[in-house]
């Protein structure tokens, strides 16, 4: 949080002992769990700060995409990221869904989804992407190019369900979550970033029965949607 205040701050060269700001934040979404916290995080800090800054200076206040990598500079420089997250950060920011070139930030596909069902599965245990292993990522690499050309070719959901499969094996988590979902009849599911949640796209025939499948896991499981709207100020 204080630094994406400061990148905003600094961006404005505004003094904080000029005008500071006291800043509390709430989120029913869990962290160190693979949902992209810290991205949606960073992108309602320097989104609110910025706002407030240029209204009371009568500054322009930054476009959605410089709000976008400043939160992500903020990232790469806290350590809970090892991409830069370009992905999960225009995902949480405009919703929808983008498949994107996270090395140069730009966007490959930015559209709107069809408002799935959507299941998260929480299990009583965290994993900060920060700490997750590189070197032991691109073991799979050629994998998961595959599983990229699924979502350039707007097949989501096989992109979902072998993505998430290979990063499990990569990254220890138990594959058999997701292969209990897609058995109880699940559109598709798999490992959500680098864990530890799993999530399940559902429709109305499916979505009791995958409940029921992960009822045997310890931990919880979220019912929620696709999100079409991303990040707003109320």
């Amino acid at each position: 949080m204080e630094i994406c205040a400061r990148k905003v701050y600094t961006h404005y060269n505004i003094d904080e002992s000029d005008f500071g700001l006291e800043l509390k934040t709430k989120s029913n979404l869990p962290m160190a769990s693979g949902l992209s916290s810290s991205s949606a995080s960073s992108n309602a800090i320097v989104k609110v700060v910025s706002s407030i800054i240029s209204e009371e200076f009568d500054l322009t206040p930054l476009n959605d995409l410089e709000i976008i990598n400043m939160a992500i500079d903020a990232s790469l420089e806290a350590g809970v990221t090892i991409t830069g997250s370009f992905d999960d950060a225009t995902a949480s920011y405009f919703g929808g869904v983008v498949v994107t070139d996270n090395k140069n930030r730009k966007f490959i596909i930015k559209e709107k989804m069809e408002e799935y069902q959507i299941l998260v599965y929480m299990p009583n245990f965290y994993s900060k992407s920060g700490d997750s292993n590189p070197e032991r990522m691109k073991l799979l690499a050629p994998l998961v190019e595959t599983a990229f050309g699924f979502a350039k070719d707007k097949n989501y959901l096989k992109a979902l369900n072998l993505n998430g499969l290979i990063y499990s094996a990569t990254l220890g988590f138990d594959s058999s979550i997701a292969i209990d979902a897609l058995e109880a009849g699940a559109l598709a599911s798999g490992l959500s970033g680098t864990g530890s949640s799993f999530v399940a796209v559902v429709d109305d025939e499916s979505i009791d029965k995958v409940k029921e499948s992960w009822s045997k896991y310890e931990g919880q499981v979220i019912p929620t949607k696709v999100d079409n709207i991303g990040c707003k100020l109320f």
